[in-house]
């Protein structure tokens, strides 16, 4: 039983010394507050460029990392000396626990047993320290540059594909699994018109670049073309959405949906027949774009084949065959006849119909896994993402290698490039969305908690650089749209 005693006085000690250490941190905390105030004061002084709210939040975190690196210092060597103390004892005593003797290998091994426990407890305690003052620092910078503005609520299943009206009235589209296509108003979340032509999923929706026309794909083997007409309604005040912006990570349950009250698209006008129907595919279309000047439309589909058609006449124009597997998207170049398609063979192929007299086709082999989107940017770039984690950015004149590449922790879904600022955002199986520059930077995430933000995973996201309330949509399989204010601006001064 002596032993034992040994043991408990040891303890006592032990928590005696840990007592007085959390009583020196406090003076010690006490004491860094007075001596910092004078740098502060003469950096305060000095000239900067940084706004004064922010140099003011700048140097209050880098006080803050100062003290904790300090208390982290602090006790790393009352535990030294702990250890120390400890070490010595047992080499001393040259017992076992419960009575029984140790030899000199067990007291080595159980001496080093408790170092790398401590040695484990200063790195936990060191990582749980820095990554609140990180996260801290994210938190405040993401609610200044993004916010969320409005959501759009009234399908009844999962929302592929968001897009916006290129022409006035600008209104936001968006394509479901619910067999239907919804028109909002983008200031106040208005259901404006629902089609409901197809009897299959609605897999994407664009709008013709100078009428109002929609172009919808459909998983029941056709694309249709319809014309819509609306009015907006009258925009009430914005929602300020910035108190309840964070960075925190939530898990959430995939049934924690937003709640619909009825069918709020039931009163709104429907339109059930289109203008025309693109019908030559033998399998789901997937995705479909106006080319430039709304001529001619481009279909991609399961069939592994893309279609080009003849808007006036809907007659088959080009079949475009080459793809190994199923086709996952389709786009069109902003100004020229030139289209890109993406696959699961884990290729996306660029198609150019310049000379009208002859079409060419380039393959660009650089993924891994299935290519889910590929999209078209000002001058001679694509940038494709995948489901092997990855967006690239290439160069047209050169396709041997990505000028740029982005790794990420989730596959990717369809991507969209702000052309003006040249900001891609990546919408994430995760329910991230992250937003990053042609050069691969990353620049900012989305936020998303429990009361904002995808609570699955997010399909697809679209830019309207000219609106002035909300410039980037997002949608899920949450069965909502959300709208965000990003401030560009403060987003790339921050890079």
């Amino acid at each position: 039983m002596p032993t034992e005693s040994g043991s408990c006085s040891t303890a006592r000690q032990a928590k005696q010394k840990r007592k007085s250490h959390s009583l020196s941190i406090r003076r010690t905390n006490s004491s860094e507050q007075e001596r910092t105030g004078l740098p502060r004061e003469m950096l305060e002084g000095q000239d900067s460029k940084l706004p004064p709210s922010v140099r003011n939040t700048l140097l209050e975190l880098f006080g803050q990392i100062e003290r904790e690196f300090e208390n982290l210092y602090i006790e790393n060597l009352e535990l030294r000396r702990e250890n120390d103390t400890l070490n010595e004892r047992l080499a001393a005593e040259g017992q076992a626990i419960d009575g029984a003797e140790l030899s000199k290998g067990q007291l080595k091994t159980k001496a080093s047993h408790s170092t790398s426990q401590l040695s484990q407890k200063l790195k936990t305690t060191y990582k749980a320290s820095t990554s609140k003052i990180v996260s801290s620092f994210k938190t405040t910078t993401s609610r200044a540059v993004c916010q969320l503005v409005k959501e759009y609520i009234g399908h009844r299943d999962g929302i592929w594909d968001v897009s916006v009206a290129r022409t006035q009235p600008v209104v936001l589209g968006t394509a479901s699994a619910d067999h239907t296509a919804l028109l909002w108003s983008i200031e106040t979340g208005r259901c404006l018109v629902k089609y409901a032509g197809h009897v299959g999923s609605v897999n994407s929706i664009k709008f013709h670049p100078s009428e109002q026309l929609a172009l919808t794909a459909s998983g029941d083997q056709t694309t249709h073309i319809w014309r819509y007409a609306v009015q907006l309604p009258t925009p009430q005040p914005v929602t300020d959405t910035s108190q309840i912006c964070g960075d925190d990570e939530i898990e959430c349950s995939d049934k924690d949906e937003p709640d619909v009250d009825g069918d709020v698209s039931s009163d709104c006008p429907t339109i059930r027949v289109p203008l025309t129907s693109l019908k030559s595919h033998q399998g789901v279309v997937i995705a479909a774009d106006w080319l430039v000047g709304g001529k001619q439309a481009v279909t991609a589909s399961w069939d592994r084949t893309a279609n080009l058609y003849d808007v006036e006449t809907s007659e088959l124009v080009h079949c475009l065959t080459g793809h190994d597997q199923e086709l996952t998207h389709c786009c069109t170049h902003p100004t020229q006849r030139l289209v890109v398609t993406s696959s699961r063979d884990t290729t996306f192929r660029l198609w150019d119909f310049r000379d009208p007299s002859i079409h060419s086709v380039n393959v660009f082999q650089g993924h891994t896994d299935t290519v889910t989107s590929a999209v078209f940017t000002v001058g001679d770039n694509v940038v494709s993402g995948s489901d092997d984690r990855t967006v690239k950015v290439w160069d047209l004149k050169n396709m041997r290698s990505p000028i740029a590449t982005i790794r990420t922790d989730s596959a990717i879904n369809r991507i969209n490039v702000c052309v003006g600022q040249k900001i891609i955002a990546l919408p994430h199986d995760n329910r991230q969305v992250r937003l990053f520059d042609m050069s691969g930077v990353r620049l900012a995430r989305l936020p998303r908690s429990s009361r904002q933000g995808h609570r699955r995973m997010v399909c697809c996201s679209a830019w309207s650089e000219d609106h002035p309330v909300c410039n980037l949509f997002t949608c899920g399989f949450d069965r909502q749209a959300i709208g965000w204010n990003i401030n560009i601006p403060a987003l790339l001064q921050e890079k």
